[in-house]
């Protein structure tokens, strides 16, 4: 490792102080998803978790802005968690359990734009894709299994160990790069895309016409698969998708934006 190498910034997740909770969980948190900070590092680059920034904090002021981290960093993996709260993208929770996370929702927003900006690429993971979707006028689906019950299982118990699989369509970014046409993923969502945001293609669906997998039209990498890449090396799993060229071309992107 050197000068050269790679530095990916990677998206927090945040975790709200919950009422009547002392000692940690009555403080904010930050903090990312192991496996998928050792996926990305499995290529021999270096992955730092951008905090969010609270310019009108009444804690400790800072001059840095995430428009910083754009310019230092060579690319951006938006990771999964919390629901996407349908306030951000104009509509009201049929169900509260769905209120999703306005505060990540806006951080992620300003993260995304201000790496597109700079020209870097982007890989959004589950989340991290209707992110995407969402943050370029888009909507989705607040819960699969209510909305669309004709569907396949998407989420179930069985957590990280529940698949079905996808198929790549047209000739989009993914599509070129993956040499196959379907392949088992590991399938964690009950939410998913519905309207497709602006210049966004779809590049991937499951059986049930679910979309799995989309890309920004354009030059910039900006892709987003709803399935997890980063738990597929854990399970040995033969039929489960080999997703390294996916972040092969994420990294192939960002050593040309550099």
């Amino acid at each position: 490792m050197g000068y050269k190498t790679l530095k990916i910034g990677m998206s927090a997740r945040l975790y709200h102080p919950e009422a009547g909770k002392t000692g940690l969980m009555s403080k904010s948190l930050q903090y990312l998803e192991q496996s998928v900070a050792h996926w990305v590092m499995s290529r021999n680059v270096m992955v730092l978790m951008v905090p969010s920034i609270l310019h009108d904090s009444p804690m400790l002021r800072s001059n840095i802005r995430l428009s910083d981290y754009a310019e230092f960093l060579d690319g951006l993996v938006l990771q999964g968690g919390a629901d996407v709260s349908p306030h951000t993208y104009h509509e009201q929770a049929i169900d509260p359990r769905w209120q999703g996370d306005a505060v990540r929702d806006a951080y992620e927003m300003e993260l995304l734009h201000e790496f597109v900006e700079a020209g870097k690429p982007v890989l959004g993971i589950c989340r991290g894709m209707q992110l995407i979707n969402v943050a370029y006028g888009g909507t989705l689906y607040q819960d699969i299994p209510t909305q669309l019950p004709q569907s396949l299982a998407h989420e179930t118990p069985a957590y990280d160990h529940h698949h079905h699989t996808i198929s790549f369509q047209g000739n989009g970014r993914l599509v070129g790069c993956m040499g196959q046409v379907s392949g088992e993923v590991i399938s964690i969502h009950h939410q998913a895309v519905k309207q497709l945001g602006r210049e966004i293609e779809i590049e991937a669906t499951s059986a049930d016409g679910v979309v799995e997998a989309i890309s920004r039209k354009g030059r910039s990498f900006v892709c987003g698969v709803q399935w997890h890449p980063e738990f597929h090396v854990y399970h040995g799993h033969r039929r489960l998708l080999d997703c390294t060229p996916i972040l092969e071309a994420f990294l192939d992107a960002a050593r040309r934006a550099r």
